[in-house]
């Protein structure tokens, strides 16, 4: 069962409190930066809570990400609702596409069901890009901010939509692992690890995969969301693979399931992208030969390579004690 551990707490305040400073102190070009992590945070919290915990592999959540954004964006121009119940229609209806995909997927495993998550948002991408509602490869602009003027709050100033969109990320992160204490959160680890058995048990395997992929998909739709009023214009790149590919590496390379990894990991990913690109184009490399080592060196993630070896380091003396005591 996924528990908060000291570290994992204090790693998560660390990231909070880094964050809110940052927010504060940053210029434009610092909170641009901000506002881009934490779109990739909560995307890729939400691919961690299916992959690194569920074993769900997917390649369709850039896909999900893009009809979040897409939602949201129609819902507010050619509807004519107002940001936030854009927003929640948008999530809503991210998680109710979502809902569907994990359970066709969910009959399948291994580079099977990273095949058929791959077929979905592959299709997801090609609607997109032929279909004139949507503006088709020219994509969508006027993508409005909510407005919380009400409370004296513009989020047309950077500043101030950096420090809401960290909190947009506190809140999925907060849902992931309120889910991960769940029952459902408790079957889908179980399925993981063994699902006949979990099957033998009664339990329905397609249902609870496809409810956690529902969840994971509404978490997709909130970065959607979050995507969509940071650069006010969408486009049928959202929807890409790639996108999908590059949360994927972001979680392995901050530790896959262990949900405070891939906040790491996506701090260290966008900033690596900046500061390399600033030197060559060819950053997307230097970043491969990053995962490389990483996976090549066996460790879990930056992260599960620093839980594990504090672990060690908190249990040997424990140990020690315990051999003297005999």
């Amino acid at each position: 069962m996924f528990t908060h551990t000291p570290l994992r707490l204090t790693t998560l305040a660390i990231i909070a409190a880094g964050s809110l400073a940052y927010a504060f102190a940053a210029g434009f070009y610092g909170l641009e930066i901000l506002a881009e992590i934490a779109i990739l945070a909560i995307l890729v919290i939400a691919l961690d809570l299916v992959a690194g915990f569920g074993g769900m592999v997917s390649l369709c959540h850039g896909a999900l990400l893009g009809v979040g954004a897409y939602a949201f964006t129609v819902a507010a121009n050619e509807a004519g609702l107002t940001a936030l119940p854009a927003m929640i229609l948008a999530v809503a209806l991210t998680s109710a596409l979502a809902f569907p995909i994990g359970a066709v997927c969910a009959r399948s495993t291994g580079i099977y069901f990273i095949m058929a998550t791959l077929a979905f948002g592959q299709m997801a991408y090609s609607f997109v890009f032929q279909s004139p509602l949507f503006g088709g490869d020219d994509g969508l602009s006027g993508a409005p901010r909510p407005d919380l003027s009400v409370v004296g709050i513009d989020l047309t100033d950077s500043r101030a939509f950096a420090v809401y969109a960290i909190l947009l990320v506190a809140l999925a992160y907060l849902v992931a692992a309120a889910t991960l204490r769940s029952g459902l959160g408790r079957s889908l680890v179980g399925l993981h690890h063994n699902e006949k058995r979990l099957r033998a048990l009664g339990l329905t395997v397609w249902r609870a995969k496809a409810t956690a992929f529902a969840i994971s998909g509404a978490l997709a739709g909130l970065a959607g969301c979050l995507a969509a009023q940071h650069t006010q214009f969408i486009s049928p790149g959202l929807l890409s693979w790639t996108v999908s590919g590059e949360a994927l590496v972001v979680v392995i390379l901050g530790g896959l399931g262990t949900l405070v990894g891939p906040l790491l990991g996506a701090i260290l990913f966008v900033v690596l992208k900046h500061e390399i690109s600033a030197i060559t184009p060819y950053w997307h490399a230097i970043v491969g030969l990053i995962l490389i080592a990483v996976v090549m060196s066996r460790a879990p993630g930056v992260f599960g390579f620093i839980e594990a070896r504090w672990t060690a380091r908190t249990r040997k003396p424990q140990g020690k004690e315990a051999t003297a005591d005999a």
